[in-house]
């Protein structure tokens, strides 16, 4: 198993594909990262602002160690913002901060896909942390049975990976018009430079999300073959 030629051929599209993804969100954060905002609003302002346009006045804002560490957390009701994001005037910041305050607008709307991802957690993580024990164990002992059971199990992780895009592609798409709409970037007018750099930290940051669904998709349509082969083989 571990010296599967096939397993590259499945692995190694995905690997090249989340690279290329990280690259590109890197290359866009660190751009834009040094262009001040024209309104010179930090993260955690902006946040607050887009927040508060949707009467989200109770959801605070807060600051978190790391770099790109910024989420929405709808247990706690808070968004959390990483240093290079919360107090710095830039557009990448401002970008950043909209966009978890999309995840914000997703909760307090009951927006059907957050809703969902949010209610799989607990069983995703349980199949990610069980799901290739299972699946390795099964093949070991040669049941078929208890293989598929791993397989099932990972596949939860791609289910996840796949209902988190819409997700994220809706939260980009609230954090776009509400920067517009509140005038935190080119004034309050829709397409000029501001909303086109906002536009490209966003969307180099849904690829990643691409990718990630893709190298778990790769990785069970591997799973599968392998258990496949078990049955073939009997």
């Amino acid at each position: 198993m571990f010296f599967d030629p096939t397993y590259f051929l499945f692995m190694l599209p995905g690997l090249a594909f989340m690279l290329w993804a990280q690259s590109k969100v890197k290359g866009n954060y660190a751009k834009f990262s040094k262009v001040r905002n024209q309104a010179g609003v930090t993260g955690a302002q902006a946040a607050r602002r887009v927040l508060d346009s949707q009467g989200l006045y109770d959801v605070p804002v807060e600051a978190t160690p790391g770099e790109l560490t910024d989420h929405y957390d709808p247990r706690k009701r808070a968004l959390f913002l990483s240093q290079g994001v919360y107090g710095q005037p830039s557009i990448a910041a401002i970008g950043i901060a909209a966009h978890e305050a999309g995840h914000a607008i997703q909760h307090a709307k009951a927006y059907a896909p957050l809703k969902a991802r949010t209610a799989i957690v607990p069983v995703v993580n349980i199949g990610s942390n069980l799901g290739f024990g299972v699946l390795f164990l099964g093949i070991i002992l040669g049941q078929v049975g208890l293989a598929w059971l791993g397989v099932g199990l990972f596949a939860l992780a791609t289910v996840f990976a796949l209902i988190t895009l819409p997700v994220e592609f809706d939260a980009t798409r609230r954090a776009k018009q509400a920067l517009v709409t509140v005038g935190l970037v080119d004034g309050g007018v829709a397409q000029g430079e501001e909303s086109k750099g906002v536009a490209r930290v966003l969307d180099a940051a849904a690829w990643t999300y691409i990718a990630g669904f893709a190298a778990s998709l790769l990785t069970l349509l591997y799973y599968i073959s392998l258990v496949s082969g078990m049955r073939r083989s009997e």
